[in-house]
């Protein structure tokens, strides 16, 4: 007799029906952080961020080493609120242009996946930068066209300001400590 035992996170997979429409919804804001480019843009990357976002963990899948290049993969539990009952999500860096200061992240759950798109410029005399980030999301199946709109709605409650005031405070500690 052959046993096969399933380890995780089994939730109920909610398969689209016949008439079933997927939704994608898309959403972007800019904020500013008071430092230059070249010190700004490496915390978009998902292993640098932990030094601003709390709560933000995520956890190596390939390559071997913690570095950004297209293909890094690595998965994320939901932090800050249960995410619809979903499991960890799997990001993948699509897209990484450094010296154009553009990163991407495709995502993806077993409800919905959505891509975000982080493009930085330098501003006031390469004394600031400018980020924009955009998500879209696109729904799997009902639940994920639900969540897709919450979390949108949740994201951009302050239009990322949240990020910037979190990425000017990471500086402002840094600048103390020095």
């Amino acid at each position: 007799m052959t046993l096969i035992t399933t380890i995780g996170c089994v939730p109920p997979y909610d398969m689209p029906h016949e008439n079933f429409q997927p939704q994608r919804i898309s959403k972007t804001a800019s904020f500013i952080v008071n430092a230059n480019i070249a010190q700004v843009f490496p915390l978009y990357g998902a292993f640098e961020e932990r030094k601003w976002a709390p709560g933000w963990e995520p956890n190596l899948i390939y390559p071997k080493k913690e570095i950004i290049a297209e293909g890094t993969t690595f998965s994320v539990k939901p932090h800050g609120n249960d995410h619809g009952g979903e499991c960890a999500s799997l990001w993948i860096v699509s897209k990484y242009e450094p010296q154009d200061y553009v990163i991407q992240y495709l995502v993806s759950t077993q409800n919905r996946f959505w891509t975000i798109t982080l493009t930085s410029e330098s501003i006031e005399n390469h004394t600031k930068t400018n980020t924009t980030v955009t998500y879209t999301f696109t729904g799997l199946n009902e639940t994920g066209n639900e969540l897709n709109q919450i979390d949108l709605a949740k994201m951009y409650e302050n239009e990322l300001q949240d990020w910037g005031g979190l990425i000017n405070s990471y500086f402002e500690r840094k600048t103390a400590q020095s």
